[in-house]
């Protein structure tokens, strides 16, 4: 069966997305929708479109929406109301309300609607998930991500928080394999604009884990760290580079007393696993494939999307009130 594909937004993401969808088996990208056409050139002209309407007029079966978050709900509803299985980019929509109506929506008419949060895809986090799972480090103590980067000139109506960490509050409660239960929240705003461009996020999950995110745009270096600590040792994955490497606790004992009581742990082997390595965003966009035909695919459904703008939307108001704030998400 051969699904036609539309696609809404072109910009750094959308054209990412327009290559991949292009390239897929079993679907054909026959159009793409943005009112300001694409200003690169880079795109065969005949796909685009000024709008979604034109773009559902032309038959589709499934929507990537790539678009401004502000626009997220907007686009999302009427490709449902039109019966189009639909991925939107993270977050799923601007706020906690705009964000349930979408995943309401899809769910009550029984189309497949995912969210966007590619680190789930990233090799190096799905082979670190698999070994925690397998116990290999043993009960998590804690989990700690960093996210650092220079300013994204294409971001214009979020701050940090929704459009980055919001990566690290999902792939934590996915592979911490618990909902958070509270958050507290520390922002700043260095380059004068409404939004927050820096933020220190700690937080527990259900399961009694804690953890901690550093994240901002206003680091020269690029950073994309997360760490799993357990009784076993810490595995470390690099999700720019997709590496993956185990720091296992010491066996041997330490012969000065002094060294042994101020480092507690012992330092042990230390692996770099050889993976596979490949594209998060293919991996992610066959899944949606899969789903659609029925053949067995994965996607992170719009509840876990609705779930990491709940968790922000918590981290947001502890920033501003600087309490604790008690995630629900009910």
């Amino acid at each position: 069966m051969e699904l036609r594909a539309g696609l809404i937004g072109l910009g750094m993401m959308g054209k990412n997305h327009a290559r991949v969808m292009s390239s897929t088996d079993q679907v054909t990208l026959v159009g793409i929708a943005d009112p300001v056409g694409d200003p690169t050139g880079s795109i065969d002209r005949s796909l685009l479109v000024k709008s979604v309407t034109e773009l559902i007029e032309m038959g589709i079966d499934l929507a990537v929406v790539a678009c401004p978050t502000s626009e997220h709900e907007q686009v999302a509803m009427q490709l449902c109301d039109a019966g189009i299985h639909t991925l939107v980019e993270k977050p799923l929509a601007a706020n906690i309300d705009a964000a349930r109506n979408v995943a309401e929506a899809f769910s009550t008419a029984g189309l497949i609607g995912a969210v966007g949060h590619i680190e789930r895809f990233n090799p190096a986090i799905r082979e670190l998930r698999r070994r925690v799972a397998e116990g290999q480090i043993g009960n998590i103590y804690q989990i700690a991500t960093r996210r650092a980067g220079p300013f994204p000139n294409r971001i214009k109506d979020v701050g940090v928080i929704k459009d980055l960490a919001t990566h690290d509050l999902d792939l934590t409660s996915w592979v911490g394999g618990a909902p958070y239960n509270q958050v507290f929240a520390h922002s700043s705003f260095k380059t004068g604009r409404k939004n927050e461009d820096l933020v220190i996020i700690t937080g527990k999950l259900e399961n009694q884990i804690p953890t901690n995110h550093l994240v901002n745009w206003l680091s020269p270096v690029k950073e994309r760290l997360v760490s799993v600590t357990g009784e076993f040792g810490c595995l470390s994955a690099d999700t720019l580079l997709a590496d993956l490497t185990f720091f296992k606790n010491g066996q041997s004992s330490q012969p000065w007393e002094g060294i042994s009581q101020f480092r507690g742990m012992s330092e042990g082997d230390v692996i770099r696993y050889a993976i596979d390595k490949p594209e998060p965003l293919r991996t992610e966009f066959e899944g949606f494939v899969k789903t659609i035909l029925g053949d067995d695919g994965e996607i992170v459904p719009m509840s876990d999307g609705l779930e990491a703008v709940i968790v922000a939307e918590s981290a947001l108001k502890s920033s501003k009130s600087g309490k604790n704030e008690t995630v629900r998400l009910s």
